[in-house]
């Protein structure tokens, strides 16, 4: 991928490419999620320079990361990346969405998503995952079938945070032809 997006825009929302003048709000988005919800697995929220390597990373292996820009502030972020490291699953993508938390059901998570699967679409990915922290998380189960994933399965109790056992769900949404390559 070569950076350069289809400007999206709705209103004072705009959808573009990451940068690293982003990491400071995706941090600090991020860090809310791990330390108030259960999306992430995460219990202690990374530093600003963990968050940049990870997106150094993605941007090495050509993975898209998106932000939504409201009224020129960051108000979410999403992403794919590998899904698993070996290479039979190289045309597979999983994805992670993540808003403010003042912007949580404005629709902004299902804008992110809805690019990043056409940009994966466009880049010849087949199927794109999405593993949700935590079984009670009906808004992001609900905005991945919105978006035409599929429940695949409910991993049960795999994690511990807040104090409580936690499932995972498994959702996939095909973005190309099963049978193409």
């Amino acid at each position: 991928m070569d950076g350069r997006l289809p400007v999206t825009s709705t209103s004072s929302l705009l959808l573009r490419a990451a940068s690293s003048a982003d990491m400071q709000a995706m941090t600090r988005i991020y860090a809310h999620h791990v330390l108030h919800g259960t999306g992430s697995f995460e219990e202690v929220p990374p530093e600003q320079a963990q968050m940049q390597q990870r997106y150094d990373q993605r941007e090495a292996e050509s993975y898209p990361t998106l932000v939504a820009e409201l009224n020129g502030e960051v108000a979410g972020f999403a992403y794919a990346g590998n899904y698993k490291p070996r290479s039979a699953y190289r045309f597979t993508v999983e994805d992670s969405v993540y808003v403010a938390p003042e912007h949580v059901g404005q629709g902004i998570g299902r804008q992110l998503l809805e690019e990043l699967i056409a940009l994966c679409t466009r880049s010849g990915y087949r199927q794109m995952m999405s593993v949700i922290g935590d079984s009670a998380n009906h808004s992001s189960i609900r905005l991945h079938e919105r978006c035409g994933f599929r429940l695949i399965g409910t991993a049960r109790g795999l994690g511990f945070k807040h104090g409580k056992w936690l499932d995972i769900v498994y959702m996939q949404r095909e973005l190309q032809d099963a049978d193409s390559v």
